[in-house]
């Protein structure tokens, strides 16, 4: 080993020990206790169980508890509110993120402004965001039920997160309101670093805005496109706070977080809570690696 790799590594260390400390002792003391069954009360009592919590009788993998299969369970109903979750709120925002870093890509006046205040549904905080929108969307005094009643949209008020056939996409809906500027912020970051002798040629050859999109500048952004997605589907695999804030502990909303918040907290089953925090840990690893092996094989395509 020569000088300057022993300084780099010299360098690192602290960097390598913090997320030992912050990082990888947490996460292997979590992975210890799924094999355990710790509770809250007497973590000192903790007994080896094996793959119990995982595959057991009563494990997130074989509940007989209902009848009807694993899939309505309430892990596997909190994997299925998740996923469709994720999915839906990350097309959304980059679709709409996409839309709006075109739009702030245009010379206008005022751009400065405009792209200042798109930020701000960002930069609230998720807490106050999610009570803010709680409160619009009250069944007795929201002013969301009192505007689309004068407009005629709906016939009664409704209770948008309490309805199961309402609430989880009201969340969506909440999330796609904050979250879409940064991906237009990312995208945009993109949009600005494109070459703008091949736009000029185009337009000489008087070639279609829309052909030119497609052909030209989606191609030219989508690897940053790849990176705000797999940031916001990282984000969006692990939500807690603005389903819990916005349904509480309703079945018909809760997310994997929300299902290892309410196992460790509200029952104290330490081991088993452990345990779906491994397999929410697993989940996101999986998702992460399968989507960035599908957008490397386009990116080789296109190539």
């Amino acid at each position: 080993m020569n000088s300057r790799t022993r300084t780099a590594w010299l360098f690192l260390a602290p960097m390598l020990v913090t997320l030992l400390l912050v990082a990888a002792w947490p996460l292997g003391r979590t992975i210890w206790f799924s094999f355990t069954d710790a509770n809250i009360n007497d973590m000192s009592a903790a007994r080896f169980v094996g793959w119990e919590n995982y595959f057991g009788e009563f494990g997130l993998f074989a509940n007989p508890n209902h009848s009807d299969g694993f899939w309505n369970s309430d892990w596997g109903l909190s994997i299925i509110n998740t996923l469709k979750f994720s999915v839906v709120s990350v097309t959304l925002e980059t679709l709409f993120g996409l839309g709006v870093a075109m739009l702030l890509n245009q010379e206008f006046r005022g751009r400065a402004f405009v792209r200042a205040a798109v930020l701000v549904p960002w930069a609230i905080p998720t807490i106050v965001s999610a009570k803010m929108w709680g409160w619009m969307l009250h069944d007795q005094f929201g002013v969301i039920n009192d505007l689309m009643l004068a407009a005629g949209l709906i016939d009664h008020k409704i209770a948008w997160t309490a309805e199961s056939q309402y609430a989880l996409w009201t969340v969506v809906a909440v999330d796609v309101w904050k979250t879409t500027p940064f991906m237009a912020l990312l995208i945009l970051a993109a949009l600005q670093t494109l070459p703008r002798d091949c736009y000029e040629a185009a337009r000489v050859d008087g070639v279609h805005p829309l052909r030119l999109f497609l052909k030209v500048t989606l191609p030219l952004i989508r690897p940053a496109l790849m990176v705000a997605v797999i940031f916001r589907l990282l984000d969006a695999l692990r939500v807690f706070d603005l389903i819990y804030v916005l349904t509480s502990n309703n079945n018909s909303t809760i997310s994997m977080s929300g299902f290892v918040r309410r196992e460790m907290m509200d029952n104290g089953y330490m081991g088993f809570g452990s345990a779906a925090s491994t397999a929410l840990f697993l989940i996101i690893g999986l998702a992460t690696v399968v989507y960035m092996r599908l957008g490397r094989m386009k990116l080789s395509e296109d190539a």
